[in-house]
C-alpha cells in the first residue's frame, strides 16, 4: 500500500508539471515511464530536476534503444530512442523518461549533459553504439569502440561478425585492419543418434 501511495504521488506530481505538453505516462510493475517529444525533452528534464515536487537530482542511467524490430515484429513508430532513469534521493523515487529521435536516418536529440554531468559518458556510449547524435554535447566521440571502428554495433542491422577485423601483420610489424574472413555459420542443431551416447 505504501508503494502504491508513493507511485500515485509521483504520478500526480509529474502530471501537474507536464501541463499542456503532449506526453504519455504509464505505470507498470511499480514503475512510471514518461514519454516526451524531442522538442520538450530538455525543458521537461530541467523541470523534473528543479521543481521541488519531483526533485530528480540524479541521472542514474541513459541508454540508446533501437526499436527497428520489437518482440519479433516490426515497430510502428520511430526507430531510435533514448531512455533515461532519474532518481530523487529527497523523495526516494525513480522515473523512466523515454524520448524518440524524430529522424530515423539521422537520429539527433538534445544533450542533457548540461543538466546532469553524469549524462556525458552515457550520451557518448549511445552515440558510439547506436549512432544517436546529441546536440550541445561538448565532447561527442566514441568511448568504447576503437577509433577506426566503422558503424554502430548495437544497431539491430549491424552484422554480428562486424565489417572488419584486426590482426598483427608480421611483415609490416603493426596491427592492420582487413575485411572479415569469418564464414557465416550454419545454425543447425547437432542431432546425436547413437543409442548409448553419454552413458
Amino acid at each position: 500500500m505504501i508503494m502504491t501511495t508513493k507511485l500515485e504521488k509521483l504520478e500526480s506530481a509529474v502530471r501537474s508539471l507536464m501541463g499542456q505538453r503532449n506526453y504519455e505516462l504509464t505505470s507498470a510493475l511499480g514503475e512510471l515511464t514518461l514519454v516526451v517529444n524531442a522538442g520538450d525533452y530538455v525543458p521537461v528534464m530541467k523541470t523534473l530536476r528543479d521543481n521541488l515536487s519531483t526533485n530528480f537530482e540524479e541521472l542514474i542511467d541513459l541508454c540508446g534503444v533501437d526499436y527497428s524490430t520489437y518482440r519479433d515484429t516490426s515497430w510502428p513508430g520511430r526507430r531510435y530512442a533514448v531512455v533515461v532513469h532519474l532518481l530523487s534521493i529527497a523523495n526516494n523515487w525513480r522515473l523512466r523518461v523515454r524520448v524518440f529521435a524524430p529522424n530515423d536516418e539521422m537520429p539527433v536529440l538534445s544533450s542533457v549533459s548540461q543538466i546532469w554531468s553524469a549524462a556525458n559518458w552515457y550520451e557518448r556510449e549511445a552515440f558510439d553504439f547506436y549512432g544517436i547524435l546529441f546536440e550541445g554535447h561538448d565532447d561527442l566521440r566514441r568511448i568504447l569502440t576503437d577509433y577506426g571502428f566503422i558503424g554502430h554495433p548495437f544497431r539491430k542491422d549491424f552484422p554480428v561478425s562486424g565489417y572488419v577485423e584486426m590482426k598483427y601483420d608480421e611483415q609490416q610489424k603493426r596491427v592492420i585492419y582487413q575485411p572479415v574472413t569469418i564464414e557465416p555459420r550454419e545454425q543447425v542443431p547437432r542431432i546425436v543418434r547413437e543409442e548409448n551416447y553419454g552413458r
